[in-house]
């Protein structure tokens, strides 16, 4: 079963994600946003792609806050987890927010919340999980 990493400092937003994506996408889930964890877990390959959300309003690393696209940047240059596909998620959607965001943070894909078609969301994030290499 594929893993998606939830990083949302809501936790009704993470409830709502975890529900679609294991009941409609039939995925495991892991959430925090504690930014050490997400390094731990993305550099032990226990998720297969993070949903990353843009504006997370109480993270710190190394004692200094930071927000979904520090924490992308950070996880994009480490040669041990720069494949791992990232999807920001925000609901600051303005016009041009989204390729400024992708540009800025080097992520693989960009979701508005709130998320209304969540068979969209699903298949959005299943097209970035990585293929099975061990597949027939």
């Amino acid at each position: 079963m594929k893993t998606v990493l939830i990083v949302e400092d809501d936790l009704v937003n993470a409830r709502v994600f975890s529900k679609i994506l294991t009941k409609r996408g039939g995925l495991g889930v892991k959430h925090t946003e504690n930014v050490d964890e997400v390094i731990k877990i993305a550099q032990a390959k226990e998720a297969d792609i993070i949903l990353m959300d843009v504006s997370l309003s109480r993270s710190v690393y190394q004692g200094k806050s930071v927000d979904g696209i520090k924490i992308t940047q950070m996880l994009k240059s480490d040669p041990q987890t720069a494949t791992l596909p990232i999807i920001l998620v925000t609901a600051h959607a303005m016009e041009g927010d989204r390729e400024s965001f992708l540009k800025q943070s080097g992520a693989d894909g960009y979701i508005s919340k709130p998320v209304v078609d969540h068979q969209q969301f699903v298949e959005q994030i299943i097209a970035l999980l990585p293929e099975d290499n061990n597949a027939p």
